[in-house]
């Protein structure tokens, strides 16, 4: 972004760093359609090690990640149960319908997350009248929810009724990297709840583009067939590889620091003018209340944006901030005196 600016609209704005764009320099690369990308290979059979899967496949981005694992767990008419608040539900285009032929029934989660009771209650009878429920997708950490951790002891309630339904669990995991650093929760571990997992390297880990998806030999087999047809065949693509590479190397720990900026920034905003916090914080997403205030989110963002800062509208009334490997501590400082004048601002003072 230009300088001078505190960019938190999202953890997709951060820029490759000078070691990442050395990476990126010297990978070595090949056709990756014909298998022929080391760079490629290397990242896949790393990214299934990581969460003890068989394989491994790169993709252009997490909503290709999620398509794809929907597409290959189903057949066209069946139905996938989803959280309403999902990412999946809410801002894939409707891909699910268009592409794979499958009804998304979304699940309402008051409590927050839906565990294992949800899910079943909600599997359809075995009968020609109903589609066939055939899959379950969760989403960790969950955006909508503000970045929230799903509690552990849900997912592992999901992945024993799947068992006994012959359910197949997918892992929207885009930043699941936040998940298991907050949570203590190596990835093996969520491995293992999930038959296929989706994972972002252009959020938290910092990297320009791409995804991995992980799961066994014959979904990613699969999976790299469906890639093709939609599209996501790439080439000498080890040059973003290598970058992904250097950010699980480097940038997993330090998302500790994000989460760690995240509190720090909504502890120093909270009660700002009548700001509340909509979620409490528990990785890098920070989501303001405004509805108790004086003045509406998009006059609030237009403030923000005068004093260098940029975030987003998250809902009626909701701004949500994120904070990333291009958000310093005292960017972080800067940003609170900005939303504390902005407050002022719109409450006249």
């Amino acid at each position: 972004m230009y300088k001078g600016i505190i960019d938190l609209r999202s953890d997709t704005v951060t820029r490759p760093t000078p070691a990442m764009r050395e990476a990126i320099a010297a990978a070595e690369v090949g056709d990756d359609v014909f298998g022929d990308d080391p760079t490629v290979r290397e990242l896949e059979e790393r990214s299934a090690r990581l969460f003890g899967k068989e394989a491994g496949l790169f993709v252009p981005s997490g909503t290709m990640g999620n398509q794809l694992s929907i597409r290959c767990h189903t057949r066209p008419g069946d139905e996938v149960l989803v959280d309403r608040e999902s990412h999946i539900f809410n801002y894939e285009a409707a891909s699910a319908a268009a592409l794979a032929g499958v009804q998304l029934h979304p699940v309402d989660a008051p409590a927050g997350f839906f565990g294992g009771a949800d899910i079943e209650a909600r599997v359809r009878p075995s009968d020609y009248h109903f589609p066939s429920t055939r899959l379950v997708c969760i989403e960790n950490t969950h955006n909508r929810r503000g970045g929230a951790l799903y509690p552990f002891e849900k997912l592992q309630e999901i992945r024993e009724v799947a068992d006994r339904l012959g359910l197949r669990v997918h892992l929207d995991g885009a930043r699941i990297m936040n998940a298991s650093i907050a949570a203590r929760i190596e990835p093996p571990r969520y491995g293992r709840i999930a038959d296929s997992i989706q994972f972002c390297f252009s959020k938290g880990l910092g990297a320009p583009i791409g995804s991995m998806i992980v799961g066994d030999a014959d979904f990613i087999r699969t999976a790299r067939w469906e890639r093709k047809r939609y599209g996501g065949g790439m080439r000498q693509v080890g040059i973003l590889a290598a970058a992904c590479l250097h950010a699980l190397d480097h940038h997993v720990d330090r998302l500790a620091e994000d989460h760690a900026n995240a509190r720090a920034l909504a502890e120093a905003v909270d009660g700002a003018g009548g700001i509340s916090l909509a979620f409490a914080v528990e990785t890098n997403i920070v989501v303001l209340d405004l509805r108790k205030t004086k003045i509406a989110a998009p006059a609030f963002l237009v403030t923000l944006k005068q004093r260098n800062v940029l975030a987003v509208p998250f809902g009626p009334g909701l701004v949500r901030m994120v904070t990333h490997l291009d958000v310093t501590a005292a960017d972080v400082a800067a940003a609170a005196v900005a939303v504390r004048e902005a407050m002022g601002a719109g409450n006249g003072g």
